[in-house]
């Protein structure tokens, strides 16, 4: 794992991503504790988590063109320093609350918040592939050097993510329970700040042939996807596993108090089981760099789709606990090796827009499955809803499995990606 981080450029853009996602965790408790609690309505708090993810999906990969196409240093820190001050207008916004000013504040927030993580990520490949061969771009000949070195530091992301979804919730909720939910925004804030100053100097311009718009390079992407099969599979695929994957969210407190009467203690041992088996995945996938990623992905889709349907047969809180076990394992392991797969399959001058794809498609597809697994739970009950979000997240397995992604697309600038064959066996 060392390796992974041999440059300063690499270790800022970890450091920031880290920082980042910690102070997300309290932006996000706070913010939904606040809302609940001037409003007392759950549907006002599934407002604001729409308010924080599918609008913004739609917004992000335009945001991330524009970005792109700007030659001048500090745009990528500029979106922290964004977020930063509008984190700070909701935390006074509290102070005096207005539901829909918060929504729109946390809908640019949120857009902020994708686009900045879709070129973060695409850096972190920029910076492992140069540290690998010397140039961004690969050297002809070094690819599968250049795509190993993407994989770990994407597996040293990885394992970041999983500490602070682990730590991140714990330590927010007791922020906001001794000090308020403003402390914990300013909280938010200050780590939006540092992130910005960590990566001032980072420029994710990208020259292209097809021009500085954000319409002509919104176009290029937008092509690249229908031109390259494996990489449109592999998105669709993921969009369907992630709408079951994101079902079972609100089946859970039904389902600890109601189906095995464990109270909320049984309910916050749940998730932090799931927690540790996240921690647990994402070691998994940084010790296992050289492993297809075919098999990564299909793997940790079938280890969620078996811990819902062990859900809906668990006799006992015990047995749930080992289901999230699993669960946690296979989300650790099947989000870091969709990444990976995503920037294989990527040319390198796209690689900031096609993970703006995947970012507004990690927004949206869950919205549907929250949506999806509420109403199913309205109708049956908390078993059956895990069943169903269990056999269908299995039966994505079989999609991921046969989807062709083992080796890189070399696919030159001025080449029709169309014509590009990408095998399964490596």
């Amino acid at each position: 794992m060392r390796s992974a981080l041999q440059s300063p450029q690499l270790r800022r853009i970890v450091g920031a991503y880290t920082i980042n996602r910690l102070g997300t965790w309290f932006g996000l408790v706070a913010l939904a504790l606040a809302v609940f609690d001037h409003t007392h309505s759950a549907i006002a708090v599934a407002g604001l988590f729409l308010a924080a993810q599918v609008l913004p999906a739609f917004a992000v990969p335009a945001v991330v063109a524009r970005v792109e196409a700007s030659p001048h240093r500090g745009e990528l820190s500029g979106l922290y320093f964004f977020e930063a001050t509008a984190t700070v207008a909701l935390a006074v916004l509290l102070w005096h609350f207005w539901l829909p000013a918060v929504l729109l504040l946390v809908a640019l927030d949120g857009t902020a918040a994708l686009a900045a993580s879709a070129l973060l990520r695409a850096e972190l490949a920029r910076a492992a592939r140069a540290d690998a061969t010397g140039e961004e771009d690969g050297v002809p000949g070094r690819e599968e050097e250049a795509h190993e070195a993407e994989r770990k530091a994407n597996a040293v992301l990885n394992v970041a993510f999983s500490a602070t979804f682990m730590l991140g919730p714990a330590l927010a909720g007791a922020v906001v329970a001794k000090t308020g939910a403003s402390t914990a925004l300013f909280v938010d804030a200050a780590s939006f700040l540092a992130c910005g100053a960590l990566l001032i100097n980072l420029r994710p311009h990208v020259e292209e042939a097809a021009g500085h718009s954000v319409r002509a390079r919104l176009g290029a992407a937008r092509r690249y996807i229908e031109e390259v099969p494996a990489l449109r599979r592999l998105l669709l695929t993921e969009a369907i596993a992630l709408v079951f994957f994101e079902s079972a969210a609100p089946i859970e407190v039904a389902y600890a108090k109601a189906t095995l009467h464990a109270g909320s203690s049984g309910y916050g041992l749940l998730m932090a089981s799931w927690g540790v088996g996240v921690v647990f995945g994402s070691l998994v996938f940084a010790r296992s760099v050289r492993r297809p990623l075919g098999a990564m992905l299909s793997g940790g889709a079938l280890a969620v789709g078996l811990a819902y349907v062990g859900f809906a047969a668990a006799p006992s809180l015990a047995v749930a606990c080992l289901a999230a076990l699993l669960g946690g394992a296979g989300q650790g392991v099947q989000w870091a090796s969709l990444i990976s797969a995503v920037q294989r399959l990527t040319r390198p001058d796209l690689q900031g827009r096609i993970m703006g794809a995947v970012e507004s498609i990690g927004a949206l597809a869950p919205a549907i499955g929250l949506s999806l697994g509420g109403a199913a739970v309205a109708l049956s009950s908390p078993r059956l809803t895990f069943l169903i979000a269990g056999i269908g997240a299995c039966a994505t397995t079989a999609a991921f499995m046969r989807l062709s992604i083992g080796a890189p697309a070399t696919i030159a600038v001025d080449e029709q990606p169309a014509e590009t064959e990408i095998h399964p066996a490596a």
